[in-house]
């Protein structure tokens, strides 16, 4: 009997727990890192910035990574913003401690990148403004009525638009998942929580219904390799 998709798992995650800390922690965030690089998430993630930035000649343009984990994704942005002449200003958040330290750690090399460490729902309250926000593997970490003030906070923060990159909630992949936690040899937290992730991912049908909820004029939903949906939002006129 394959496993149920129907609906979104509200199953929590062992890296929800914000004060872990410790090798089994960065060994996790490493390897996702990886994965999702040599899966082409991180392509999905900059293919959304591109689009946003394509008719904008900011000076500078400020990114906000929501959920960021071991920074892997600034410093994609980071090396291509260096390769085409580009002025990013990076911030990373995320409400581990040890996380964020580890990021910083590896992110040492790159003066355009910061990291701050803090709670997702306390950054939505604060009169900041940043041209693009990104929640990269992020959104599927909370529950729907989550997932609505998050990102009703998200379009009041980003002066150019909101990119969200983030898994689709299917069997296949769930299935295909197990064979990558074979050949990487991922640990148990890792391989638990990566199937706990897929089952809290999303379904078109979902993006769309937060979309229809927030009031968004303007967005586009697309499936992307391997089995994610890059979820787009202009928020500039």
């Amino acid at each position: 009997m394959l496993v149920n998709t129907s609906r979104r798992s509200e199953e929590p995650e062992i890296m929800d727990n914000f004060s872990m800390e410790g090798e089994i922690l960065r060994d996790a965030l490493d390897k996702i890192a990886s994965i999702n690089r040599l899966l082409g998430g991180n392509k999905v993630t900059l293919q959304g910035v591109k689009s946003l930035i394509k008719n904008h000649t900011s000076s500078e343009i400020s990114i906000l990574d929501v959920g960021c984990g071991n920074g892997d994704m600034l410093r994609t942005l980071a090396d291509y913003a260096s390769q085409n002449n580009l002025q990013f200003k990076l911030v990373g958040i995320d409400a581990n401690n040890y996380t964020i330290n580890h990021a910083q750690q590896l992110s040492k090399n790159y003066v355009n990148i910061s990291y701050v460490c803090t709670d997702i729902f306390d950054e939505i309250k604060q009169p900041k403004k940043y041209n693009i926000i990104l929640c990269t593997l992020t959104l599927h970490h909370f529950k729907d009525e989550e997932i609505l003030k998050l990102m009703s906070g998200f379009k009041k923060q980003a002066m150019m638009g909101i990119v969200v990159n983030d898994l689709h909630r299917n069997a296949v992949a769930y299935y295909l998942f197990t064979a990558i936690c074979f050949v990487f040899r991922l640990n148990k937290m890792s391989k638990d929580d990566g199937l706990v992730s897929i089952l809290r991912g999303f379904k078109k049908h979902d993006l769309l219904s937060y979309s229809k909820a927030l009031d968004f004029k303007k967005h586009t939903i697309k499936w992307k390799w391997a089995f994610r949906y890059q979820w787009i939002i202009p928020t500039f006129d």
